[in-house]
């Protein structure tokens, strides 16, 4: 149920309501537009009937249920867009962000000639794994927390923000400390523990949709998050696993749009684990671009033919410079272009 407070509305009136709501079980979740707060209820659905009577508290304009399962994630529940904010970086503003760095970070060296080539380029965000989920037990596993250490120097070495993923909720204290995004991968998309546990973070949460995972399912596992206290979650796709075999995952740009449509929350796409060869990685892209994403996440290393994981969908220097340029080139273009009257 969301509660929808008149435009006059004070802030006693508002905050007499949220203690309302709260006194009869439920949550709030108050959003906070130009014109008008809009305060989200969530709990049990068995007293549902009982969140009716806020339409005789005063300052309420009307009270209405939320169709969608995903209660906090749908457009219903907020006016405008989530745009989260990162240091100075908006994520889900006007500027198309782009997260770039190796998928594991390796050693010192590695970490900040990657940092260096991040920055020169132009991106917003240092990436880099220190905890890594490899499908085989004897794969590279990450460098833990000296990796965090690593990743955290690189970035305040470059002045950039860092992300980096969290397998599990024991470990979200320690990652917390070293990062200022944390990622949550497509192989703990329904890890119900790990979502309600980042849900209690204090850091924003970027979530990547699984490989058989539906778009519903992707919000609904946006939920737990949300429900959990967390308002910053960046919606992730990479690529979903279908018959086709020439590229790694299929990547579903359509996915998109159709979060656009269903959900206020930023949506970025990941190229790099979607087609799993760096030459595709600069068309998808311009196509994340194109349909409207906020951003990217690519993965780019000094020497990828040396990487311990992910070398061959990983991007050179010289090849990450160039999707850059073509990146802030075609935002430049599609922001003119939006200019001229139809």
């Amino acid at each position: 149920m969301i509660i929808v407070m008149k435009k006059n509305a004070t802030k006693a009136q508002i905050e007499n309501v949220i203690d309302w709501v709260e006194s009869v079980g439920y949550k709030t979740h108050p959003s906070r537009g130009i014109e008008r707060t809009i305060i989200g209820a969530v709990g049990d659905n068995r007293g549902k009937e009982n969140l009716k009577f806020a339409e005789s508290l005063s300052g309420v304009e009307k009270t209405m249920p939320i169709l969608k399962p995903y209660k906090l994630a749908s457009r219903e529940a907020k006016e405008g867009n989530t745009v989260i904010r990162v240091g100075n970086l908006e994520i889900g503003g006007s500027r198309f962000i782009v997260m770039a760095g190796p998928c594991s970070i390796e050693s010192a060296e590695q970490m900040m000639e990657s940092a260096f080539i991040v920055k020169k380029g132009g991106a917003d965000i240092i990436r880099g794994g220190a905890f890594k989920p490899r499908t085989s037990p004897y794969s590279f596993q990450g460098m833990e927390e000296e990796g965090l250490k690593l990743l955290r120097r690189a970035g305040d070495q470059a002045g950039m923000p860092v992300i980096t993923e969290v397998l599990n909720p024991s470990d979200v204290d320690l990652i917390e400390e070293y990062t200022d995004i944390l990622q949550i991968g497509a192989r703990n998309i329904q890890n119900f523990a790990l979502l309600k546990r980042v849900g209690k973070a204090k850091k924003p949460v970027l979530l990547k949709r699984g490989m058989m995972t539906t778009i519903e399912e992707l919000l609904m596992s946006a939920e737990y998050i949300l429900s959990s206290g967390n308002d910053d979650v960046i919606l992730c796709e990479r690529g979903i696993r279908t018959f086709e075999t020439a590229t790694r995952n299929t990547l579903d740009l359509s996915a998109v749009p159709v979060l656009k449509e269903l959900s206020h929350l930023p949506v970025i796409v990941d190229p790099s684990h979607a087609a799993g060869n760096w030459k595709y990685i600069l068309p998808l892209t311009r196509g994340a671009l194109a349909v409207g994403a906020d951003g990217v996440i690519v993965e780019v290393h000094p020497e990828p033919e040396k990487a311990v994981s992910d070398g061959f969908q990983s991007l050179k220097p010289e090849r990450f410079y160039v999707l850059m340029e073509e990146i802030r080139n075609l935002e430049k273009f599609m922001r003119n272009e939006t200019k001229v009257p139809a």
